[in-house]
């Protein structure tokens, strides 16, 4: 006979689990599970420790935690993420939103002065930049724009399901090739990993899709070819708002003199990396 478990021993157990796995956040990981799976907000699993639970609800745990210990992202088995206090779907067809593209949004909402701004998102991913910047702007003109189909359709998928699907339009385009008319504000979070680095990155990340995370050997070239693209589709002192790997500040910021961009500047992220870096043109 199977010994029954209540919400707290699996809980504890789970927890146990992950940290033999090196799972980041073992307990944490562990409630958004078991959660997840009984239908539950994580906060609830404290009002019913003493709840036992049934084989049913073990069985399709068991899978998750499992596959959570073997480094698929908590994302990828719960399918959303919040982002910018809105939850958006979130799978293997783009990278998994990360805290530091939070504070990039956060930096850009406080630079947008005019409501009815022309904003374009290079490399959307799943959409969370030009969607968040769409719900915070309802009159904005906002065009987002990636290489990927397959991350297309899944930014195509949170518009609908944040009801904004008429506020942004999705483009296939690599960086601006495909891209017409002259825009007030251009951002991007393009993959900035150098293809040598791969063995330093964790399992979660290796999940993500690796068009969304390397670039070339160098790891800032993709961001290279967008500092020199920009100039022909920003309006006289359009912004330019940038995401960039670590240690890849200062070449950048030369790069960025070079090309006559003004009021360039450099902000660090929660960690005290250099992490964005904002410049105007015209």
């Amino acid at each position: 006979m199977t010994k029954t478990k209540s919400v707290l021993e699996v809980l504890q157990a789970t927890t146990a689990y992950f940290k033999k796995h090196d799972v980041e956040n073992p307990r944490l990981n562990a409630e958004h599970l078991l959660a997840h799976v009984l239908g539950r907000k994580r906060i609830e699993l404290y009002l019913e420790f003493e709840r036992v639970l049934t084989e049913s609800e073990l069985a399709p745990l068991r899978d998750l935690v499992k596959r959570r210990a073997e480094g698929e992202p908590l994302q990828h088995l719960l399918g959303t993420v919040e982002f910018c206090g809105h939850v958006f779907r979130c799978d293997k067809r783009a990278m998994v939103p990360r805290p530091e593209t939070e504070e990039l949004v956060e930096f850009l909402k406080s630079e947008i002065h005019n409501p009815k701004s022309k904003i374009l998102d290079v490399g959307t991913g799943s959409g969370v930049i030009a969607l968040s910047l769409a719900a915070k702007f309802p009159t904005a003109e906002i065009l987002a724009v990636d290489i990927s189909d397959e991350a297309l359709s899944l930014a195509r998928e949170n518009a609908e399901r944040l009801a904004l699907a008429d506020r942004v339009r999705f483009l296939k385009s690599h960086l601006l090739e495909n891209v017409e008319g002259a825009f007030d504000f251009i951002v991007a979070n393009l993959p900035y990993i150098s293809t040598q680095d791969r063995h330093t990155l964790s399992r979660e990340v290796l999940h993500d899709p690796a068009v969304a995370v390397f670039a070339r050997a160098r790891g800032d070239e993709l961001i290279r070819e967008l500092v020199a693209q920009a100039p022909s589709r920003l309006r006289p002192g359009g912004m330019l708002a940038l995401e960039i790997g670590i240690g890849q500040g200062e070449a950048l910021l030369s790069i960025l003199a070079e090309k006559n961009y003004r009021d360039i500047c450099s902000k660090t992220d929660y960690s005290g990396v250099t992490r964005f870096l904002f410049a105007r043109y015209g």
